[in-house]
């Protein structure tokens, strides 16, 4: 069995140009850019603070015993982090064949450092200036290799909203979103607050990618903890995600918004299945928590969420119970969790055992029909 593979998760190291040009002249004096340090460390400098490149976000290619925490400049990088071109070249040494990249630490994973801006018109226009990157410069290098994926402007759904319907009609397929607003001080989900950025994102098409971490919460809460302890807990973070998001009754109004969850794995799923289903049945109050007559909260779960999964083990048995028509694969390149350059052989090996339609769907195919992304003609095996 030779697979077919779409990553719906990998990440971008931003280039140091990225923001060169693309702001309001009155604004580009301040954009976001690179600088170097006396010691020879580079970082983003943008409105007052600096951003380092945090090593284990672009380490494939480097052995183990080279990675750290510390700052890491671009020279010392595989290319393939930040230049499109040479990420086709890794993405053909990894088997993929096509990836949807969310952002690193200069945007955070859902435009939170834009959202900080001391001027929201510069934070608009940096969130602008990165989605035209993305889509004109990172895509447009090969469109067939990669899905557009979007910032949103987190301070205003309204103009959110504005902007997911633009950017639809440009092309884009995703947009990377919070997956707790209240996190970074945001209004709930458990309001109206978001309805118009969720109503555009429906409408469109567009699926709402909620990323670890991508609103700064862990469940690592203890001082001193190492950094294995968070990353241990990266799929708590997916299933506290998943049960806020559906009592927050978003998937009850919006029945058809797509919601996938990246570097979430998929171990937990059933859990969450099941005890929603004992809720329901035992201690739900009936005071109207639940608005939808017709689906229990676990059909939903089922319905309206993707599960993305890097390590693919012993819960593949239960993929019928999660829904195996919402499973997707990841590469997480470059960060220190990928399966890079070892991903389509790992993919291989693990879904093997599987009927090959199943194999398939795990693959690629959800992830084509999710993200309305065909295959590529140039990467495409002879039958």
């Amino acid at each position: 069995m030779t697979l077919r593979i779409i990553s719906a998760d990998d990440h971008v190291i931003e280039p140091a140009h990225l923001f060169e040009g693309r702001l309001p002249a009155a604004l580009q004096p301040d954009a976001p850019r690179i600088v170097t340090a006396a010691d020879g460390t580079e970082a983003w400098e943008y409105d007052g603070q600096r951003y380092p490149q945090i090593g284990l976000n672009a380490v494939v290619g480097r052995p183990k015993d080279q990675w750290s925490m510390d700052p890491a400049r671009f020279d010392e990088m595989r290319r393939g982090c930040w230049d499109p071109v040479a990420r086709v070249a890794d993405m053909d040494l990894d088997g993929v064949d096509v990836q949807l990249c969310y952002p690193s630490l200069i945007a955070g994973f859902a435009g939170t450092v834009f959202l900080g801006s001391r001027d929201p018109r510069l934070g608009v226009a940096c969130v602008r200036a990165w989605n035209d990157w993305q889509l004109e410069e990172w895509v447009g290098s090969n469109p067939e290799r990669f899905i557009p994926l979007q910032l949103p402007w987190l301070a205003d759904p309204v103009l959110a909203a504005q902007e997911v319907r633009a950017n639809a009609a440009r092309g884009f397929k995703a947009v990377s979103f919070l997956e707790n607003p209240v996190d970074v001080g945001l209004p709930s989900l458990h309001t109206d607050h978001w309805d118009p950025f969720l109503t555009a994102c429906e409408e469109t098409g567009t699926v709402v990618c909620l990323h670890c971490a991508s609103s700064g919460w862990s469940a690592s809460r203890s001082p001193g903890a190492p950094l294995e302890l968070l990353t241990s807990l990266f799929p708590v973070n997916a299933l506290v995600t998943a049960a806020d998001w559906l009592w927050s009754g978003v998937p009850v109004r919006f029945p058809d918004l797509k919601i996938c969850l990246a570097e979430s794995g998929i171990d937990w799923v059933p859990m969450l299945i099941h005890r929603l289903d004992y809720v329901m049945d035992h201690s739900a109050t009936g005071g109207g928590a639940w608005a939808d007559r017709e689906h229990r909260p676990s059909e939903v779960l089922r319905r309206n969420f993707w599960f993305s999964v890097i390590d693919l083990n012993a819960s593949l048995v239960l993929r019928h119970e999660i829904g195996v028509e919402h499973i997707v694969l990841e590469s997480d390149y470059p960060h220190a969790d990928s399966t890079w350059p070892e991903t389509r052989t790992r993919a291989e090996q693990a879904l093997a055992p599987l009927p090959v339609e199943e194999a398939e769907m795990i693959a690629w195919r959800n992830a084509s029909r999710l993200f309305r992304h065909e295959l590529p003609t140039s990467t495409r095996k002879a039958a």
